[in-house]
């Protein structure tokens, strides 16, 4: 490996240097050669050492062995042999006779002279000894040689020793034994585990060098590979190999056919294993972890969805439904029920509290729910994800906790978060990646947090930084952060005028305002607030209900003008009121409802429209473009519920309601009351001037009234004469 890796590195010195790569190769083959030579000596020396050491222990044998050579006699003439002294002194006697038969056999002449020649004393004869001798055979290892390939001329340059220098040329074998040797190395060699069978031969007397077309280099070469193929297989010293063993020792690798599997067997093997059936103690182990049942929760939703649905699945395209006048079937209907949201187990007798839609998933609504007096075991508080996407009616996830839940909200930047307000001052938060239903995060009951229920909740903020505000009835507003629960990090009490607190009962922020926000109390009056700043706290005061205010929605409807200042209340005494931020009397009051009003909600998409819910079970729709006296659309629930709450879904298309009784009613909205026009925003500036008009008016008039009420009244005191 030590001379393939200098042999490298001549390449590259050749390919870099073209001009010197003449001496280069010269230079490399001379130290290629003593390297040769010294390996040769260094090979020499040892073999004569051993043979001498081998010589030295033959002799030391020999001086030990026993000379009696009548012993020797006596052993050859039992076994049917002449005895050695006889056998030398006939050799010696017909050596000597001059007429002697030169091509005779010894064993003639042996028996001729056994009984009829005296034994005749001769020159003492040599003493012969039996020696074991040890012969050591050591193959040279086979190496194959590659030269990295470079494309060069086939005709050359002229320079014969470098032109095809990068063909790899043949390994040899040369026969250090003499002929007939060579079999028997490599026959006792492919049988050995130990490549190394003398501990003198070094590994680095063996190594690879490159070939060039060079005769004395190839002649050089040759004597460091180990075996040559054969010609012709089988012949020459090789034929006393085992068949199937090549020369180099290697079994025969054949190309055999494979075997071709019948149709039957074909049909055998594609045929699927039957499964085995689990025993019961596994089917309980299995039913048991995690695995199955987040499959099992998983699996059951999707079926659940899919045999819900009911297309129609005999829809003809080709025919106009128009000349049959289908298509405006509904055309004029401003109100229609399209489906409703009831669980025989969860909902009944549970008085819908809180609705939101979740801003990922717009298909998605979370409602919370009061406590069900009928099932005094079962959780006080429960909220429920309904799917609105699918035709089920049950709920996609169920959570609950140990109190009424009065709020409930998704959280904005979290779409996996869930939070809740209890009645009893806890914020609570679940996680629909989680196998539980109860909350896995909750605010703990202490004074630095909230002690009366909380009625709403919001996140405000951005995604790297939002805040979870809190309003409740003990008139603090708390901001909490999702990560950390154990304490609010802000609290404010809402007080005006160094009053006592303001009993929370809804909130609202401006659109696009995070600061800011509104409030409505249990005494009927509505406040503005802020977070942060110099005036921190209650602002202002807007005096106008009579009655609790129940809910508040502020203006969101993006469009060519701002309309954020205005806001709407509902309250139990009956009147929706429309107000401004910037003046502390109602605009405007909506009195058209005969029982409590629980809510009110602005459209997302049309700038004059919002609705309403009352006791009785009537939704309403204003339009304030069109008229101002009465609803542009009503429509009474089935059954005539109290309506909590409602909501508006994303589109702006679809109302959602909840009434007490724990049923969610969603309705479609038809799309001439629903779509805005271009000019909605312009008359609704037209609008909002005549109701200024019409409230100066009514000043007026309260103030004649006023006065002459007065007056009459002084007269009526005043004594006859």
């Amino acid at each position: 490996m030590m001379s393939q890796g200098v042999g490298i590195n001549v390449m590259d010195r050749l390919r870099v240097n073209s001009p010197d790569r003449r001496n280069a190769w010269k230079e490399e083959k001379e130290r290629k050669l003593a390297k040769l030579k010294q390996l040769r000596a260094e090979r020499e020396k040892r073999r004569q050492e051993q043979l001498a050491k081998e010589a030295q222990e033959a002799a030391a044998r020999a001086s030990n062995a026993p000379r009696n050579d009548q012993d020797l006699d006596k052993m050859l003439s039992d076994l049917g042999v002449a005895p050695l002294s006889e056998v030398l002194s006939s050799m010696s006697s017909m050596s000597s006779e001059p007429g002697a038969d030169q091509t005779g056999s010894p064993d003639k002449s042996l028996e001729a002279n056994a009984t009829a020649s005296p034994r005749t004393p001769s020159k003492k004869p040599p003493q012969l000894s039996v020696v074991s001798v040890q012969a050591t055979n050591i193959p040279p290892r086979e190496t194959v040689t590659y030269t990295k390939g470079v494309q060069t001329s086939a005709s050359g340059d002229g320079h014969g020793y470098y032109e095809d220098w990068w063909r790899p040329r043949k390994a040899h074998a040369f026969d250090y034994y003499g002929d007939g040797i060579l079999a028997q190395i490599r026959s006792k060699y492919h049988s050995m585990h130990e490549y190394n069978l003398n501990p003198a031969l070094e590994w680095d007397d063996e190594f690879t060098v490159l070939t060039y077309d060079d005769p004395q280099a190839e002649e050089e070469d040759n004597s460091l590979t180990m075996l040559d193929t054969p010609p012709i297989y089988g012949g020459g010293h090789n034929r006393h190999l085992p068949p199937g063993i090549l020369p180099t020792g290697m079994p025969t690798v054949q190309d055999v056919k494979p075997a071709l599997a019948t149709e039957a067997e074909k049909m055998e093997e594609e045929k699927p294993q039957p499964p085995r059936e689990l025993s019961d103690e596994e089917k309980q182990m299995l039913m048991m972890t995690e695995e199955f049942h987040s499959f099992f929760d998983r699996s059951t939703r999707v079926m659940e969805r899919a045999l819900a649905e009911d297309a129609n699945i005999f829809v003809d395209y080709s025919h106009d439904y128009e000349e049959d006048g289908e298509a405006n079937e509904n055309g004029g209907v401003k109100l229609s029920l399209n489906r409703w949201f009831f669980d025989e187990r969860w909902s009944r007798n549970r008085c819908i509290t809180c609705m939101d839609w979740s801003p990922q998933y717009p298909e998605l609504l979370v409602a919370s729910y009061n406590n069900n007096e009928d099932s005094p075991h079962d959780p006080d508080g429960v909220a429920l994800v309904w799917n609105t996407k699918f035709k089920k009616d049950t709920p996609e996830y169920i959570f609950h906790c140990q109190s009424p839940v009065m709020s409930a909200t998704f959280a904005r930047f979290h779409p996996n978060l869930i939070i809740g307000g209890t009645y009893s001052g806890q914020i609570v938060l679940w996680d629909n990646r989680s196998q539980k239903r109860t909350p896995v995060q909750r605010s703990p009951l202490s004074a630095s947090a909230h002690t009366h229920p909380v009625y709403c909740m919001k996140v405000v903020g951005t995604q790297n930084a939002h805040n979870l505000i809190s309003v409740s009835t003990d008139g603090k507003m708390c901001s909490w952060s999702l990560d950390m629960l154990s304490q609010p990090q802000e609290s404010m009490e809402l007080q005006h005028k160094q009053s006592r607190a303001v009993a929370v009962t809804c909130m609202a922020f401006p659109h696009g305002d995070v600061n800011n926000f509104i409030v409505g109390s249990e005494e009927g009056a509505v406040f503005t607030a802020c977070r942060h700043g110099s005036k921190a706290g209650i602002v202002d005061a807007y005096e106008g209900h009579q009655g609790p205010v129940t809910g508040i929605s502020t203006h969101s409807t993006p469009g060519p003008i701002d309309f954020s200042h205005l806001f709407l209340t509902s309250s139990i005494d009956w009147t929706v009121k429309l107000w401004s931020v910037k003046e502390t009397k109602p605009l405007y009051s909506f009195e058209d409802n005969g029982d409590y009003v629980y809510e009110v909600a602005w459209s997302p998409i049309h700038p004059a429209l919002f609705t309403t819910v009352d006791g009785s079970g009537r939704i309403d729709l204003w339009n304030l473009n069109q008229d101002t006296e009465v609803p542009t659309a009503s429509t009474v629930v089935e059954g005539s519920p109290a309506l909590n709450r409602v909501s508006w879904t994303n589109s702006g298309q679809q109302i959602t309601v909840g009434d007490d009784m724990g049923k969610i009613w969603i309705y479609d909205v038809g799309e001439q009351l629903a779509l805005p026009r271009a000019d909605d925003w312009a008359r609704l500036v037209h609008t909002m001037g005549d109701l200024k008009n019409n409230q100066a008016d009514d000043d007026q008039s309260t103030r004649h009234y006023d006065s002459s009420f007065s007056s009459l009244t002084s007269l009526s005191s005043s004594p006859l004469r």
